[in-house]
C-alpha cells in the first residue's frame, strides 16, 4: 500500500475518497462533481484547479495503478479524466478516483507510477493531456451519456443517479474534451513530457 505522503502544509480540497460522488466508468462526471464541490465549498481558488483529459488521436492510452487492472498491469483506456490541483506554493496533487494510489497523490508519485514514461511506448500509445481550468469545465462541459449506450440503447455501464450535466449551449460535447486537437475545445493540450515539466515542479 502506498503512503499518502501529502505535505504537512497542503490542504486537501475534496472529501475523503469514500465520500466523493463516484460512478464507475464516468470519470468525466466524477471530476466535474469534484470541481463543483471545490467551488461550492470555496475551499481554494479555482484558478489552481484543473480537469485533465488524457487521450490521444487513436484513443488508446495506457495507465498503470488503476483499480480495474489485473495483477498490476496497465489498463488501456480510450480516455481518462483526473483532477489536478496546483496550490499557491507550487505543489501539485492528482485526484484520481479510479487509482489504487493515494487520494490525493503527489504529482511526482502519480506521474512515475501511473503514467511512467512515453520512452518505451509505441507512438500509438503515447499520451496527450488536455488541461482545462475548473471554472471553464464547470461552465462548458455537457454530456447526455449517449456514449455509454450500445446500438440497442442499453447502458454499457449503469449511469450516475443524478441528472445529466448540460449547459445552455449544449447537451453533449464530450468529444470536444476528449479530442487532442489543440485547435478544438477548451483548455490547453500538452504531450506528457510538457505536462510533467509544467506541473511537476516544487515537489
Amino acid at each position: 500500500m502506498y503512503e499518502a505522503n501529502v505535505a504537512s502544509d497542503y490542504t486537501v480540497i475534496t472529501p475523503p475518497r469514500p465520500e466523493c460522488i463516484y460512478t464507475s466508468c464516468y470519470c468525466e462526471e466524477n471530476v466535474w462533481k469534484l470541481c463543483e464541490y471545490v467551488k461550492l465549498k470555496n475551499i481554494c481558488p479555482l484558478d489552481g484547479v484543473y480537469a485533465v483529459f488524457i487521450s490521444n488521436e487513436r484513443r488508446m492510452i495506457p495507465i498503470w495503478k488503476q483499480k480495474s487492472s489485473q495483477g498490476g498491469e496497465r489498463v488501456v483506456w480510450d480516455y481518462h479524466v483526473i483532477l489536478l490541483h496546483k496550490d499557491k506554493g507550487g505543489q501539485s496533487y492528482i485526484y484520481d478516483l479510479d487509482t489504487i494510489l493515494p487520494f490525493p497523490c503527489p504529482f511526482d508519485v502519480y506521474s512515475r507510477e501511473a503514467f511512467k514514461s512515453n520512452e518505451y511506448l509505441k507512438p500509438m500509445y503515447r499520451r496527450k493531456l488536455r488541461v482545462i481550468p475548473a471554472n471553464v469545465y464547470l461552465q462548458h462541459f455537457a454530456s447526455d451519456r449517449s456514449h455509454m449506450k450500445d446500438p440497442s440503447g442499453t447502458w454499457r455501464m449503469p449511469p450516475p443517479p443524478y441528472a445529466c450535466i448540460e449547459t445552455a449551449e449544449s447537451s453533449m460535447n464530450l468529444d470536444d474534451f476528449i479530442s487532442m486537437d489543440a485547435k478544438k475545445g477548451w483548455g490547453q493540450v500538452y504531450d506528457l513530457p510538457e505536462f510533467v515539466q509544467l506541473f511537476g515542479g516544487n515537489q
